[in-house]
């Protein structure tokens, strides 16, 4: 049974909604929704950091790897952008040796937008129980650099933010087990993920539902229901389409943890890891606990997982 062992985060300093305005051409209006109805304040930036130093940074906090580093039998690189680097440089590659993981296989998961860090600590599983070695472990990284206009945010959705996390994931243990994952793309024939117009109002139209159908299927593979969950960890895209979700699925809002939409920004991938943490710091999950992972994607990709603290 998949297992998350640890998680550490890197969140690097924050700038204002208001001060990133004129770096995206922001109107007036925009800055009102993102702040006063989406919840958005400080967004995670590291204009000095590059990909490979934002993973090894959070990699050099995760202090169950200290010492361990002959176990580590795969990294994984989960990616919510498909490229984040110029042939032919290696930021996983660099990570890798900076941390001396000489024993580890390298590769990395995308094409599931920001649902892609649930999918690597599944992939990570999976491998790691066909491999048979009880103390073998993987290295997740999950988050990403935003080079370009387009990965800095997504228009009257969110704006996205540089926090990273690592966690190590084993193949048994007791610590957070994954009880279940359910994944679904509503793609495009194209492969085209640019939200268009087009685009856009379906991704809207779809979003609570295929929200709605990830969860389910996680908790049926759990064998659960929605109100044996102590906590919901979702993706921070904005404040309002949580509370429309809320409704929905009969989740009592004060379950969800959202305090980070307003200090971190959408950090892609790395949402849900970067709340379990902070819900961890602050007291709120405790041993025996069962709480839900959810994240969505451009393409319209979906999952969630369900754990057991």
């Amino acid at each position: 049974m998949t297992s998350i062992e640890a998680v550490s985060s890197y969140l690097p300093p924050t700038v204002s909604v208001e001060q990133l305005r004129e770096p995206l051409g922001l109107t007036d209006q925009q800055v009102r929704r993102f702040t006063r109805l989406y919840g958005l304040d400080r967004i995670c930036q590291a204009p000095d950091q590059s990909e490979a130093e934002l993973l090894t940074t959070a990699a050099g906090k995760l202090e169950a790897l200290a010492g361990q580093e002959d176990r580590i039998r795969y990294v994984v690189r989960a990616k919510g952008l498909r490229t984040t680097a110029p042939y032919p440089v290696s930021p996983l590659r660099t990570v890798r040796e900076s941390l001396g993981l000489r024993r580890a296989k390298v590769f990395s998961v995308a094409d599931h937008g920001c649902a892609t860090g649930l999918l690597a600590v599944d992939a990570a599983g999976t491998l790691l129980a066909e491999d048979g070695d009880p103390d073998a472990l993987a290295l997740v990284l999950a988050g990403d650099k935003t080079l370009t206009p387009f990965s800095q945010w997504v228009e009257d959705v969110s704006i996205m933010g540089e926090g990273v996390t690592a966690l190590l994931v084993g193949a048994g243990g007791d610590r957070n087990r994954v009880l279940g994952y359910h994944a679904r793309i509503h793609g495009r024939e194209d492969g085209v993920i640019d939200l268009d117009a087009e685009g856009a109002r379906e991704a809207k139209r779809i979003y609570q539902d295929a929200m709605a159908e990830v969860i389910d299927g996680a908790l049926a593979a759990a064998g659960l229901a929605v109100g044996d969950l102590d906590l919901v960890l979702p993706h921070n895209v904005n404040r309002v389409s949580w509370t429309v979700a809320a409704n929905a699925l009969g989740i009592d809002r004060d379950r969800i943890f959202l305090e980070n939409i307003a200090r971190t920004g959408h950090c892609f991938c790395a949402d849900p890891f970067i709340n379990y943490q902070s819900a961890l710091e602050l007291g709120l999950l405790r041993p025996g606990d069962t709480y839900l992972m959810t994240s969505a994607g451009l393409g319209q990709s979906f999952a969630a997982m369900v754990v057991r603290h």
